[in-house]
């Protein structure tokens, strides 16, 4: 049975954008070939779909916040 990944799993939004600048480097460079290139092009799309979660539940926190700043929501939900 796979594991369910836990909050401590989940990769910082500030890493995953430093993976995908490392991949978008690689690509423009002509270091990788043609497979290589579409690997990395997967791994990127991933990688900013993660992002985009990431931004979307900070995004949910912040409105959480403005809506009724007397009542901080739980930082670790």
């Amino acid at each position: 049975m796979a594991k369910k990944p836990t909050k401590a799993d989940d990769p910082r939004y500030e890493d995953l954008i430093e993976r995908l600048e490392e991949l978008v480097e690689q690509i423009e460079s002509g270091e990788l070939d043609l497979e290589g290139s579409i690997k990395g092009y997967e791994e990127g799309a991933n990688l900013i779909k993660q992002a985009r979660a990431i931004l979307t539940r900070a995004e949910q926190r912040v409105a959480a916040i403005e809506t009724n700043p007397e009542q901080n929501p739980d930082p670790s939900e």
